[in-house]
């Protein structure tokens, strides 16, 4: 059962963190491209908002990153001490 847990664990992590990369980019240039439509503006909107997806992307991807770092950091503490939740006496 345990195994399944962080089969199902894994799993969310994976789409969160597809998620968070693509939703960004994807917002930004459907913005872009509804305010070009919209307002009669040029190009340029649209460069600045694949821009700005692009870092927004990448801010995702950095703080994915980071959490996984963290979570294999815990990991590794548990298996170190022996034990989830136990205290040795």
């Amino acid at each position: 059962m345990k195994h399944a847990y962080d089969i199902a664990r894994l799993l969310a992590w994976v789409t969160q963190f597809g998620f968070s990369v693509a939703a960004p980019l994807a917002g930004c240039i459907l913005l872009a491209v509804w305010l070009r439509d919209r307002f009669a503006l040029g190009g340029w909107i649209l460069a600045l908002g694949v821009s700005l997806g692009i870092l927004g992307a990448v801010g995702g991807l950095v703080s994915s990153i980071r959490l996984m770092d963290r979570m294999g950091a815990a990991a590794q503490k548990r298996v170190r001490s022996g034990g989830k939740f136990f205290h040795r006496h």
